[in-house]
This record gives structure tokens, sequence and C-alpha cells, in this order.
């Protein structure tokens, strides 16, 4: 079932966190931010709306590093459910994909919850100041790759913040798979 992302809460502030990522290291939201912001994005390895854009997102993040925008993707998903969703199944994607940013496990789901993180793909995107001014979608593609020439919402809101601090004020959701909780035992 799909689900969407919730409007965008200007000026929140980022929650930090310390995860390993698929190339051994632990990062910290210190680590990982930008001079001229950062994008926060909750992905996987099984989902199809992250399948559908996940070349797009590669070329977004490289896009967004050039403007000085420090872009990191963590997978929360509960892997003993969803099995793809495996810390070695992320570091095979991660290597497979030439991924241009660290890919991060939240094994204890803490900080999609810190995040309250919605679905993958969810994007966060924060200024210089790490306050959140962009909470949408990435383009008009959903669960199938969309047209080459659809308008590139979250490269273009995030320019805008790297340019000027502030997100649009117009954000259409996110739309992917619901986060996989683990299960209350």
């Amino acid at each position: 079932m799909a689900t969407e992302t919730p409007v965008c809460n200007f000026g929140w502030p980022a929650p930090d966190f310390s995860l390993t990522g698929t190339d051994g290291q632990t990062h910290t939201l210190t680590d990982i931010a930008g001079p001229n912001g950062t994008l926060v994005m909750f992905i996987c390895n099984h989902c199809p709306f992250v399948l559908a854009v996940l070349d797009r997102i590669i070329r977004d993040a490289r896009d967004l590093q050039d403007l000085g925008v420090g872009v990191v993707a963590i997978c929360s998903n509960d892997a003993t459910s969803h099995p793809a969703d495996s810390f070695e199944n992320m570091q095979k994607m991660a290597v497979e994909k030439g991924f241009p940013f660290p890919y991060l496990h939240d094994a204890d789901q803490t900080v999609a919850r810190a995040f309250d993180a919605a679905c993958t793909p969810d994007f966060f995107g924060f200024n210089a100041d790490l306050k959140l001014q962009y909470r949408g979608r990435l383009d008009a593609s959903r669960n199938t790759t969309g047209p080459a020439d659809l308008r590139r919402d979250l490269y273009e809101a995030m320019k805008l913040v790297a340019e000027t601090g502030q997100g649009p004020s117009d954000q259409i959701p996110s739309m992917g798979c619901s986060i996989k909780w683990k299960s209350e035992t």
C-alpha cells in the first residue's frame, strides 16, 4: 500500500544520528552536512518506488553535492521481515549502483522514528542551519519510472535551499512503500 509523506514542517531541526554505513564507517549528521544544505533520504533495496527512481536519485545526489549539499541515504526497514533490505544486500546495492553518498543502516529504527519517516523514498531537505525546508517528492514518478523530461522537484527545491536557505512554499508529498517497522514484542 502506497504511503505519502506529511507536509513540510519548515524550520524543524534535523535530528542527530550516528549510523554504520555500507562502507564500514560510522557517519553522523555533522559528517554529512554540507555548507549549503543537507539531504537525508530514507530508501531501501526492495521498494518498487525507490527502484523506479534510483538512477535519478543518484543523478540528483551528484548534482546537489556539486552545489555544496551533503547527501546521505538511510535504510531503516526490518530486514527480518524484508531480507532484501539486510545490511549485506545494502552493501551490494551501494557498490553495484556506485552510490556517491553514504548508505547507512538504521537497524534499531531509532533514526527513522526521530525523523518520523513515513515511506521509501522519503526526502528531508535541510538548509545550512539544518532546518527543514523540503519534504516532497523526487519527481512525478511513482512505482514506475516517469518520462525523462519530468520536472526535478527535489533537485530544484534543494538548489533553491542551497542558494537562499529557503525551500519552496508549494511541495508535493513523496509517495512510496511504508517503512517496514519491527513488530512490537
